[in-house]
């Protein structure tokens, strides 16, 4: 049995997603970062994967549509580029051709601005790891856990979650829950728990930021401290790699 799954990106080669990949039950990924995962890649090129890529905020909110009933909406994200256009690859053929290729997305004009139809994404199952939950299904999640898990609990026709803690009913003050009982529709306790991280950097107090010992390293840290030139007070992004070098005060 194959299936479309949706996820933000397949991390690591033997682990989680990673297993049903290298079994090839995976027929679509529909994904906004696909990782470095090498048996990924090799499937995509060679025709065996579909895979149909979407900017992260915009499959973020694909899935949370899908969970409150709307069927699309309008986003400036991917105006001008391939997710307008169409024609990106989502599955090729085995001589290198495209046989499938995105569609174009419909296009509209807001106060002078544009925007791109997106459609809302919903899922026979969702299977989500979530921290605690009481007897009755009332779910809890763990810090940013609860980014892509409670969108995901919504849009799907059955909802699994996998828990690390079970407690009586009236243990969860109602503002603190997260999910409530109605999107859950299978509960189960776990026995064992790794996060598995796909490169995993450390440094010690006190000492710069860890190399990966890669050529180029300090051409791509040459850019990225030509980059924090551009930055200006109120800015403000995704905290990946720029942010860190704290580099607008020392160039």
């Amino acid at each position: 049995m194959q299936f479309s799954k949706i996820f933000k990106n397949i991390p690591v080669d033997n682990f989680g997603l990673g297993l049903l990949l290298r079994s090839k039950q995976i027929k679509r990924m529909i994904s906004s970062y696909v990782g470095e995962n090498a048996e990924f890649e090799r499937q995509f090129l060679s025709g065996e994967l579909e895979v149909e890529l979407t900017p992260q905020g915009t499959l973020a909110e694909r899935i949370r549509a899908g969970g409150a009933g709307v069927p699309a909406f309008y986003t400036s994200t991917g105006y001008g580029t391939l997710v307008q256009e169409g024609g990106s690859p989502i599955k090729y053929n085995k001589d290198g051709s495209v046989a499938i290729a995105s569609k174009p997305r419909e296009v509209r004009e807001f106060n002078g601005q544009h925007f791109i139809l997106e459609e809302a994404i919903t899922g026979d199952f969702a299977l989500v790891k979530a921290w605690k939950a009481d007897r009755a299904g009332n779910v809890i999640f763990r810090k940013s856990a609860r980014n892509f898990n409670l969108p995901m609990c919504k849009a799907a026709g059955t909802t699994v979650v996998e828990v690390e803690e079970i407690v009586d009913v009236g243990s969860f003050a109602p503002e603190d829950i997260h999910i409530p009982k109605i999107y859950v529709h299978r509960l189960i306790k776990g026995e064992k728990y790794e996060k598995r991280i796909e490169r995993l950097s450390l440094r010690k107090e006190g000492e710069g930021k860890a190399k990966s010992g890669k050529p180029g390293d300090d051409v791509r840290e040459r850019i990225i401290k030509r980059a924090a030139l551009e930055f200006e007070d109120g800015i403000s992004g995704q905290d990946l790699i720029v942010p860190d070098e704290k580099c607008v005060d020392e160039v």
